[in-house]
């Protein structure tokens, strides 16, 4: 997220915070797709991590791709923090360890992503090229301790680099050291919302299997296939996870208002301070007793905010992020948007995908999570294993996209983007090949994956 939300209007009941989920509604001839990725900096000199300040750090980075772009600066207590365009709605942020993230710009295509992907790394290549700068192709950086990775001058990491050790083991890991790629993409009503809420968590863990690419950790392989996935399950319980709930009776925009009215907060900004209110409830700012802020009421902000700092593995605001996958290549960035939307905007293929996933239980939904990190494609999917689960989301998405019928200039349709996947199903995952590579010609060094795995 480039920006945390500033509107001060105030919230004085739980119906507007529902209220704030529905206005996210868009017509379907209004969908859009937003792309976000992360990627892991480098010196390609030595292969040590990139740190903020410097001739040749992050902040020099930030600088040069400002010169280019001609982006404004976003800044947090006078730092430059990241980039926000001047028009479109794209922006550029850093995650806590210095992952420079790209938050796309809504777009009617996938064609569009590939073309806003391709420019912004022809532009992040000008600007690193020079400083000797490169970036990683994987879910998680595969040499440096978590001492070893620099953090990021943003107010509201401090506050969560404190709050972490207290509610999880990893979420540190998951802060400083993994990267991510996700979609975001629209809804046309609650029931529209409810149906893809349900798909995109049960089909979430075929996302984590298909984009797995995070198998080596402090310099050698670490037992996962995407252990950016794992350290998700030892991060934060009260924010994270399958949602079970979702599938209750019922579910929709009050009940997701109030899992978040229950999970606890991190921060209330005001103005360009961040008071640090971590594990207070957004209950008590409503009614104006917290006990670091008494009398300070909840406002827009507040909850737009709030929302952003859930984690589970497909998250509301107003819009729904598929957040299960490792980051990879340019084509695998691609192939993520491709994905789901064949499944979410076409009717017959949405309807479909629910066809798949809707006799699946609870539990077996979450043994499809806890194992995927570890086993990929051979995961346990209900009654079957989850390649074969893949290959049918596959075949909906690819029939999905062509109902669409979105056309680049060479007259192709979007269904050439998920020609990465479709490969991967039939064979085995980025992560094994990695594997193969470091057991192989890499001779038991993650050292060439700098060369391999890089932008």
């Amino acid at each position: 997220m480039a920006r945390d939300v500033s509107d001060a209007t105030p919230l004085d009941a739980r119906s507007e915070l529902i209220e704030w989920f529905a206005a996210g509604e868009k017509p379907h001839d209004a969908f859009a797709i937003g792309t976000e990725h992360e990627k892991v900096p480098f010196y390609r000199a030595d292969l040590s991590p990139v740190p903020y300040d410097g001739e040749r750090g992050i902040s020099a980075l930030l600088d040069g791709l400002r010169a280019i772009t001609g982006w404004e600066t976003i800044e947090d207590a006078g730092r430059v923090i990241g980039l926000s365009a001047t028009e479109g709605g794209g922006a550029i942020s850093l995650e806590p360890g210095g992952q420079f993230e790209l938050s796309g710009a809504p777009l009617p295509d996938v064609h569009a992503t590939a073309h806003e992907l391709s420019q912004h790394l022809d532009a992040v290549r000008q600007a690193a090229d020079p400083l000797g700068i490169g970036f990683l192709t994987l879910g998680m950086s595969p040499k440096w301790t978590r001492e070893e990775t620099p953090v990021m001058p943003k107010s509201r990491y401090r506050i969560m680099k404190g709050y972490m050790p207290k509610v999880g083991s990893l979420g540190l890991d998951m802060m400083l050291r993994t990267a991510t790629v996700q979609v975001n993409l629209d809804f046309s009503s609650e029931a529209d919302m409810v149906t893809k809420m349900r798909v995109g968590l049960a089909l979430q863990p075929v996302a984590t299997a298909l984009f797995a690419n995070s198998p080596f950790t402090d310099g050698k392989p670490n037992g996962f296939l995407s252990r950016r996935s794992e350290i998700w399950r030892d991060t934060d319980r009260d924010r994270t996870g399958m949602l079970p709930f979702a599938f209750d009776d019922g579910f929709g925009y009050e009940a997701y208002a109030d899992w978040l009215l229950d999970m606890p907060m991190y921060f209330v900004k005001r103005g360009e301070t961040y008071h640090d209110v971590s594990g207070a409830s957004f209950r008590d700012l409503m009614e104006g007793r917290l006990a670091t802020l008494p009398g300070e009421r909840a406002t827009v902000s507040d909850w737009a905010n709030h929302a952003s700092t859930a984690f589970p593995e497909v998250r509301l605001k107003r819009f729904l992020e598929m957040r299960g996958a490792d980051v990879g290549d340019a084509n695998m960035i691609a192939a993520q948007s491709a994905f789901w939307a064949g499944l979410y905007y076409d009717p017959a293929a949405l309807d479909g995908a629910w066809q798949l996933v809707r006799e699946l239980t609870a539990e077996e939904r979450e043994t499809m999570r806890a194992e995927v990190p570890r086993l990929g494609l051979d995961a346990p999917a209900g009654k079957r294993r989850l390649r074969e689960l893949a290959r049918d989301a596959l075949a909906l998405s690819e029939s999905g996209l062509r109902a669409r019928a979105r056309r680049d200039a060479q007259g192709r349709d979007e269904t050439l983007y998920l020609a990465p996947l479709q490969a991967i199903a039939a064979s085995r995952t980025r992560a094994e090949d990695l594997l193969a590579l470091y057991d192989g010609p890499w001779n038991r060094s993650v050292d060439p994956a700098f060369a391999a795995c890089a932008f």
